[in-house]
């Protein structure tokens, strides 16, 4: 979760810098969000507004909640079901001098076992008549990571993330894209509750449990492309790949399409598939042969071999708002994905009655809904 959690504010922090010499437009975003899947539950609010002065400075604040209620597998088959809740708030700051944006952001968030402050940094500029532009980036994070019920336990997280981003017009119809990101991070990486089993023939389920152990440190890497074709009708067609790889052995290969189509002048359509397949961390077991077998020892899915396929569509409504007339417009969308997880070697331990190792491998379906109006003044 830190990892997936310091890539989400590094790639929200991207097409802000990605828009060299153009500050954002004026702006307000409130959403609500919404996943349902694997027995998890998380929704709340969002919150965003952009301003910008003298076309030269932009100013921006934003608010975010995730209220978690949790019985997944893990927590089912270890511990008891639990409910929390996390809030972020953020501030950015973006300066525009001729063809180059420097652009700086700070976040803090907080639930009952981990707080995070992380500080991003940039600079783009548009070059070669402004056909190409180049964005370099820089996240610095620092996590601290407590455990309930134990007040004698706290650790922290040191996060580095560097990143390069190209995009490229390649001609009036075609955008070309390619972004390059390092991410070291260092201290306790795994989950203070989550635990690893082992065949155990005294125990009346044939295992037992002991506590994950990671390594205190990661670096990743990630190399991107990206396409945007845009049709002659307004329409516009979209493709990425990725590819990631890290010190733990974990290598993964993400692929998306997407095509957006205008219904009328206000109403736009737009569907998308994601495939996302990764290998399995080197240090990573469902079922390991003993207690203690090797100094590092994790069984956390998402360091499992698996898949997922990701299938979605969305909608936008532009429309002038009445009595607000401080909006000159504003716009409805809605956005919605059916995610299918499959695991390839984690087994789904609530089926009881067989073998160690034998039950059936895990999946589940999960459920994604984002609902924000925007409003621009």
């Amino acid at each position: 979760m830190q990892l997936i959690r310091a890539a989400a504010l590094l790639l929200a922090f991207l097409p802000g810098a990605a828009g060299a010499g153009v500050l954002p437009e004026d702006r307000a975003d409130l959403m609500w969000h919404y996943y349902d899947g694997g027995g998890v539950t998380i929704d709340g609010p969002s919150l965003l507004v952009r301003k910008k002065f003298a076309e030269k400075y932009a100013v921006s604040a934003s608010y975010y909640v995730d209220m978690v209620s949790s019985a997944s597998i893990d927590v089912v088959t270890t511990a008891s079901r639990y409910e929390e809740e996390r809030t972020q708030y953020g501030v950015g700051f973006e300066y525009l001098r001729g063809k180059v944006t420097y652009a700086a952001s700070f976040s803090r968030s907080s639930e009952k076992d981990y707080d995070a402050d992380t500080a991003n940094f940039s600079i783009s500029q548009d070059m070669f008549g402004d056909l190409t532009t180049v964005a370099l980036l820089f996240s610095l994070g620092k996590d601290d990571v407590t455990r309930r019920g134990d007040p004698a336990f706290a650790d922290q997280i040191d996060r580095r993330i560097y990143g390069v981003d190209v995009t490229q017009i390649a001609t009036k119809n075609l955008v070309l894209g390619f972004s390059f990101e390092t991410i070291a991070e260092e201290g306790f990486l795994n989950n203070p509750y989550r635990q690893v089993r082992f065949a155990d023939a005294g125990d009346p389920r044939g295992y037992g449990y002991e506590f994950e152990r990671y390594p205190r440190t990661r670096t990743g890497n990630a190399l991107a492309v990206r396409a945007r074709w845009y049709l002659p009708y307004r329409a516009a067609l979209q493709g990425d790949y990725r590819f990631y790889t890290d010190t733990w052995e974990i290598r993964s290969h993400t692929g998306e399409v997407a095509y957006t189509h205008p219904l009328d002048e206000r109403l736009t359509f737009d569907v998308h598939y994601r495939y996302y397949q990764q290998s399995a961390a080197e240090f990573y077991s469902d079922l390991f042969p003993t207690a203690n077998f090797q100094n590092f020892l994790a069984r956390d899915k998402e360091l499992a071999s698996l898949k997922s396929h990701t299938v979605g569509f969305g909608v936008a409504w532009e429309f002038k708002p009445p009595r607000f007339d401080f909006f000159g417009k504003a716009a409805l969308n809605l956005k919605y994905d059916r995610i299918l997880f499959r695991y390839d070697d984690f087994r789904d331990l609530r089926v009881t009655g067989l073998a160690p190792g034998s039950e059936p491998r895990y999946q589940f379906n999960a459920d994604v809904v984002r609902l924000f109006v925007s409003g621009w003044f």
